[in-house]
């Protein structure tokens, strides 16, 4: 039998007391910070369970476990976030269920989502580190990317989206981010949320102005063997 403590239940109440300590600490309102919980790996069910605790954000990477949950949960008003790397051939698919996506990082994925009719919140995915092949755009290219999307009538764009390298501090890492975040906002004046923030270091992003918390393994806990 599981311990209480080591409940699901308990690992929300933990994970929102320490978002509240947090944003009083920076001086901000609580209510200010969505929190995503990402359910990848895990079943349709611990979904359920979460949104019994209260839970109507939930995050996914995978767009073939995310359009199978979400089609099994259908009756539940939640709010799907797609945060992977996203194919764009498989763009439209996932604008049909998810009404967030994080992950846009290159105009070929803004051209397949400019192919959809359903509108969709966006945030731009920015690559903190060296390595080209990893998921966000370039900060010398986001300028361009930012204006593709502002081309597109149903993409609806939020902020900037990033993970911070984990060879990095993360309040260095995000206090780039904040860098990159102006510069959008020169371009688009409204997109002013922060999608940064994960289960190790959420509290360094709160105290940096994130908006979007994407908190996996902290409330899920491990992933199911054999996953």
């Amino acid at each position: 039998m599981q311990a209480m403590g080591d409940s699901l239940e308990a690992r929300v109440h933990e994970v929102q007391e320490r978002i509240a300590a947090a944003a009083r600490a920076a001086g901000r309102e609580e209510s200010e910070i969505t929190t995503i919980v990402v359910t990848k790996f895990h079943p349709a069910e611990l979904v359920r369970e979460l949104y019994a605790l209260g839970i109507r954000h939930v995050g996914e990477n995978r767009h073939q476990e995310a359009v199978a949950k979400h089609a099994e949960l259908a009756e539940l008003d939640l709010t799907w976030h797609f945060i992977g790397q996203l194919q764009s051939n498989k763009a439209r698919a996932v604008a049909e269920y998810a009404q967030v996506i994080h992950s846009v990082d290159r105009p070929s994925l803004v051209e397949a989502l400019a192919r959809q009719d359903r509108e969709v919140d966006v945030f731009l995915e920015i690559n903190l580190t060296d390595v080209p092949g990893r998921g966000g755009v370039l900060p010398a290219e986001l300028e361009a990317l930012c204006e593709a999307v502002l081309q597109v009538p149903v993409l609806n764009l939020r902020g900037v989206m990033a993970v911070a390298p984990v060879d990095e501090e993360p309040s260095r890492a995000f206090e780039r981010v904040l860098g990159y975040a102006e510069r959008v906002r020169s371009l688009a004046p409204e997109a002013r949320e922060l999608s940064i923030g994960m289960s190790g270091d959420f509290e360094a992003a709160i105290a940096l102005g994130a908006t979007h918390l994407r908190i996996g393994t902290a409330i899920t806990g491990k992933r199911p063997a054999g996953a």
